[in-house]
């Protein structure tokens, strides 16, 4: 499965996506953790592609794409919505990983009408929580732009209550998969699946946060029955 890798302008600044599968086929679109990139994907998309168009997108200050400056959850969901209009995508399959995740958490609630179905990979939406200490920047380079990390820690350590609040408005079908052993608490994943009207939760034990690389079979298998489904 050949991955094509193109750029695209969206609200003036260039973003980079990785593509996978038939144009013709129902589409994907995958959005990464904080600090990795559209490749991240390749593994799920090599499989998922066989059956499906995955878009895979760099977001805003990662991989491939503008180095923005300003950095908010609010934004990376703005750049989505102009993202799936670019691409003509009426409707699609949502996955997200970690901050991805909550970005298409914030997606879901905002554009219901455009997803058709919502998969989070161990994240729920930020949460009142002990105060994450902002890191100093290291001395080494980084494949993202470090503004990226106090920008988002900050937003999660003052979420916005509407997070939670609006999770009801997520109507489509939703797959939540766990992690287990993970740093995100898995009792909030229960919660958030709880809230979502038409959710399940799939915990896949020891696999951690990063999920689809510690166990990429079993997270194949949930995703794709639950796409079946």
């Amino acid at each position: 499965m050949k991955t094509r890798v193109n750029q695209i302008k969206l609200n003036g600044l260039t973003f980079q996506y990785r593509e996978s599968g038939e144009p013709s086929a129902p589409p994907i679109v995958a959005l990464h953790a904080l600090g990795k990139d559209s490749e991240s994907w390749d593994q799920v998309a090599a499989v998922l592609g066989e059956k499906y168009r995955v878009l895979a997108l760099d977001q805003r200050g990662h991989g491939g794409s503008a180095r923005a400056g300003t950095y908010t959850f609010e934004l990376m969901c703005d750049d989505l919505l102009q993202f799936a209009d670019a691409m003509n995508l009426e409707r699609f399959t949502l996955i997200g990983h970690s901050m991805g995740g909550t970005v298409a958490y914030l997606f879901s609630e905002t554009f219901p009408s455009r997803v058709e179905r919502l998969i989070v990979e161990d994240t729920p939406p930020p949460f009142l929580d002990k105060p994450i200490e902002i890191p100093a920047k290291p001395s080494d380079p980084l494949p993202f732009d470090w503004l990226v990390v106090p920008s988002i820690l900050r937003q999660l350590n003052e979420p916005s209550p509407e997070w939670w609040a609006r999770l009801t408005d997520i109507i489509m079908p939703t797959l939540i998969i766990g992690g287990g052993s993970s740093h995100i608490p898995q009792n909030k994943l229960q919660e958030v699946s709880e809230l979502i009207p038409n959710c399940q939760l799939v915990t896949i034990e020891d696999a951690g946060h990063f999920v689809h690389d510690a166990n990429l079979p079993a997270f194949l298998a949930a995703v794709k029955s639950f796409l079946k489904s």
